[in-house]
């Protein structure tokens, strides 16, 4: 389990680098797109779609499984390693693939929140300053309020001398003797 969690880990490491890299430069992919299809049909030059870069989930599926394929089957045949030849293999063989495509995903989370980052850059000043200015007005209201309330209950608790009592006035009246 152990080393299935570090490659799993590697494997979001190297989606994350796969997407980061082909969104600078698709050239692998625009070459496989001249070969495979007529001129017509071929990617226009400012077409920046690559093999994960700005793909749809199931074709990036099919792309990654299909590298880490001819990976393992590099393997399989040239080296003494056998990923094919037991359950530990075949399940390295999928974390390898769902930590690829976590880390492409990752990376274009990463890389839109960027570019969201630096086009609203002086916006996000201005909106920091607004939001400290309200701070301060909610917290000068909070504390003038606090002040108000305790003045209010000083008033309260200081008995009024120059009022008569309710006995004096009834007698004003003549209603008591």
């Amino acid at each position: 389990m152990g080393l299935e969690l570090i490659i799993f880990i590697a494997a979001i490491l190297f989606g994350i680098l796969l997407y980061w890299r082909e969104s600078n430069g698709n050239k692998l992919y625009k070459l496989l797109n001249k070969i495979v299809n007529s001129k017509e049909l071929q990617m226009k030059p400012d077409d920046k779609t690559g093999f994960v870069y700005q793909q749809k989930i199931l074709l990036r599926i099919v792309y990654i499984t299909f590298l880490f394929l001819i990976i393992s089957l590099v393997f399989q045949f040239l080296t003494p390693f056998k990923p094919f030849g037991s359950y530990n293999g075949i399940s390295l063989f999928a974390s390898c693939i769902v930590g690829t495509l976590i880390g492409t995903y990752v990376a274009t989370f990463v890389i839109k929140s960027g570019e969201v980052i630096e086009v609203k850059k002086d916006d996000l000043s201005e909106i920091v300053s607004e939001t400290i200015e309200k701070g301060k007005d909610i917290i000068e209201d909070i504390t003038s309020k606090e002040e108000e309330v305790i003045e209010e209950e000083l008033k309260e608790e200081v008995p009024k001398k120059n009022e008569k009592s309710a006995r004096e006035r009834l007698k004003d009246k003549g209603f008591l003797k």
